[in-house]
């Protein structure tokens, strides 16, 4: 993402850093140096900062670190500067303004909402699994997708601990436009990939049925038609006939299309 910075250098825990900006409203960041190094890259990060529309923003340092100063416009056209200034003391936190409509009555209550209803970010594709299926199949999947520009939400990218499963699993779906959903024996006997699968197929009907992405992994036509006949007759992609890189190409393909129904397994 098109970025601006400053190598802030090593801070000692609890070291101000002042961002002054100049241009549009923006993202700021503050990130130690592994966690921008992912940003460069193009990863999903987790960082202390959020959206602004004010000037200058404070921000601590919470561990001794190298650390650098970030701003970006959240891949939206614009001008933007960045200055920052080191200061001793305490700075206030800053949250982002709460993903809601300008009407909504939780407004007033936002400080009392959870992290989710705070998520600005799309994703194109949402990926449900099972565990046993993530070393052979979905981790190098999602890795190839993301080097392809494709924004993937996946639970090793997205959940740490002490989030709300359900909460984060619900707000992932909401905000992807695409459901990638690997079907294998494993994906069937898992509670959590059933929930997903509910509503990535309910998401799927609103949207015209253009939304889910099957991937049939280890698992045959008679096992599906047991576990769920009405995925069946979904265009799929196969382990069996296909390589991890060959199955991210389409994908890509279809998710910078647009419609999943333009390209068959």
């Amino acid at each position: 993402m098109e970025h601006v910075y400053v190598d802030l250098g090593h801070l000692a825990r609890g070291t101000v850093v002042e961002f002054h900006l100049s241009g549009n409203a923006a993202n700021v960041w503050l990130m130690d140096s592994s966690t921008y190094s992912r940003y460069k890259r193009g990863h999903s990060v987790r960082a202390q900062g959020g959206h602004t529309r004010e000037t200058p923003v404070r921000m601590q340092a919470g561990r001794s670190a190298h650390w650098y100063a970030v701003a970006d416009l959240g891949g939206y056209p614009g001008q933007l500067g960045l200055q920052t200034q080191v200061l001793p003391g305490p700075a206030a936190p800053i949250r982002q303004a709460p993903n809601l409509p300008a009407n909504s009555p939780l407004i007033p209550f936002a400080e009392d909402l959870p992290d989710e209803a705070f998520e600005y970010r799309e994703f194109d594709v949402f990926i449900s699994h099972a565990t046993e299926d993530k070393e052979a199949l979905v981790r190098p999947l999602a890795h190839a997708l993301q080097s392809r520009d494709v924004a993937v939400w996946y639970d090793e990218f997205e959940l740490r601990v002490g989030d709300s499963l359900r909460r984060k699993i619900d707000a992932g779906i909401s905000r992807s436009r695409f459901g990638l959903v690997v079907l294998s024996p494993a994906f069937f006997s898992k509670n959590w990939p059933q929930y997903e699968l509910d509503g990535l197929v309910a998401r799927d009907m609103h949207d015209g049925g253009r939304r889910l992405l099957p991937v049939w992994h280890d698992i045959s036509k008679d096992e599906l038609i047991r576990h769920s006949p009405s995925l069946v007759d979904r265009v799929a992609l196969s382990t069996a006939t296909l390589t991890v890189d060959e199955m991210a190409n389409q994908i890509s393909e279809v998710v910078k299309s647009g419609d999943s129904r333009t390209r068959a397994a």
